[in-house]
């Protein structure tokens, strides 16, 4: 792998190299066998007349040579590609010469890829290619993140903490629920992800099925079509198209992809800031090397990864949801080169996903650190203050507060104290305020 392009399949291989059964040359192929073979298999079940013979007991036996395909037989479909120059074309002759070899006739052969163009395969292998590698590699990647935030936000619920917005001091929160705000918002993107149907084209050379109609007019080809692609494969015909399926709704799923990676690379900044801040410590690995010069250093790197692997997921769900909804007329080419990247930013994700579960695994809870935060800033309970006093009515309390938070002195409990004492207010009340502290002052 030390002469790999990309680091998909160098560096990060070992991470990913389950997506090879969805993504790689030879997994198109086998998907493309698959379309191949069960469409033979939906032609013998209207039943055509030519068809009517035609052995059922045969069926499984055909099955088996997109389920037991190997590499080398995929190098044989690729052989056959140097002559035909057509990938697809490829396909329906290798299946023809593994019919052959099974002893299946002539006539009945000359129904593989009957009446249809190259992308009612292509639109149906890649949809449920990509369907599949999200549901069987993508998915639970992001389940094991998603439980490992919801356990923390659980753990560290009743955790008192500094906020910050705009970098500043802010309104104590609790460590749990920050936590807890990602594990929320990436089970709603998650929703709007899995409501993404994956649309595939049937319906032949523009979409009409006109050989189809010609050879046999009489039979309902729109309604085997969405029977095929709906029932056999599990997709969504998509109905009208041209030669091409839309691609709106593959937009749609990368976009929403998109919006879970950009929740991930917001969770990973906000890590990278609480280890600076040393709220979070790392477990240490032995023998891991944090600088090349500082030996002191435990480096945040799994954030660092996650995030600039999530960055460049990104860019290609960008490329992919702008580029292939569009296309001239009934159809050009681009979508076809196009369409072989489809497994890149799924690869990156799953890259990303693995390296922020196992830096969210290293963290340890520096309660020092984050105790000693809340001490040195009392200055956020002035809001607690100022908010009880308007309701006593309490001349200007906003204003007395700011002129006493914001003299560039340090704020301490008894700066805060001696402020409640001096207050023309029942001693009930002073009672209340001086039950806040930047520990208790987290709300609900």
């Amino acid at each position: 792998m030390l002469t790999s392009i990309s680091p998909i399949d160098g560096r990060y291989y070992r991470q990913v190299s389950e997506l090879s059964s969805y993504f790689s040359e030879f997994a198109l192929i086998r998907y493309r066998v698959q379309i191949e073979i069960e469409y033979f298999i939906a032609l013998c079940g209207i039943p055509l007349p030519q068809l009517a013979d035609f052995d059922r007991s045969r069926f499984e036996d055909m099955r088996n040579i997109y389920r037991d395909m190997t590499e080398e037989d995929a190098a044989r479909v690729k052989e056959i590609e140097k002559t035909t120059n057509h990938d697809v074309k490829a396909v329906e002759y290798y299946i023809k010469s593994r019919f052959d070899s099974m002893g299946i006739s002539p006539r009945h052969k000359e129904f593989v890829h009957f009446g249809l163009t190259s992308q009612d395969i292509n639109n149906t292998a890649v949809p449920l290619s990509l369907m599949e590698g999200m549901q069987d590699v993508y998915l639970p990647q992001l389940y094991g993140v998603m439980d490992t935030l919801s356990s923390m936000a659980e753990e560290w619920g009743d955790i008192p903490m500094l906020a910050r917005t705009h970098g500043q001091p802010a309104s104590p929160t609790r460590v749990g629920k920050e936590i807890m705000v990602f594990a929320v918002r990436l089970s709603e993107q998650l929703k709007a992800l899995q409501s993404v149907p994956f649309s595939a084209k049937f319906g032949g050379a523009t979409g009409n099925m006109n050989a189809h109609y010609a050879a046999y007019p009489d039979v309902d080809w729109n309604s085997f079509a969405e029977s095929f692609v709906e029932e056999t494969l599990g997709l969504k015909r998509s109905y009208p198209t041209t030669q091409i399926e839309h691609y709106d709704n593959t937009a749609a799923l990368f976009d929403a992809l998109k919006r879970i990676n950009n929740i991930l690379v917001d969770l990973c900044r906000d890590m990278w800031t609480y280890i600076s801040m040393e709220y979070f410590k790392q477990k240490i690995r032995e023998g891991e090397v944090g600088s090349s010069a500082m030996p002191h250093k435990v480096n945040p790197i799994d954030f660092e990864n996650a995030e600039g692997n999530l960055l460049m997921a990104n860019a290609v769900c960008e490329f992919l949801a702008s580029k292939l909804p569009v296309s001239r007329l009934q159809r050009d080419l681009t979508d076809s080169t196009v369409l072989r990247n489809i497994g890149v930013p799924v690869a990156h994700s799953i890259i990303a996903l693995k390296s922020l579960a196992k830096g969210l695994g290293k963290l340890i809870l520096n309660r020092t650190a984050i105790e000693r935060d809340l001490s040195d800033n009392w200055e956020v309970v002035a809001e607690g203050i100022q908010t009880i006093l308007r309701r006593e009515g309490y001349p200007n309390p906003y204003e007395t507060l700011k002129a006493l938070t914001r003299t560039g002195e340090a704020v301490s409990d008894r700066t805060i104290r001696d402020f409640i004492d001096s207050l023309d207010v029942p001693d009930s009340v002073k009672d209340e305020l001086r039950r806040l502290t930047p520990f208790n002052y987290t709300g609900k």
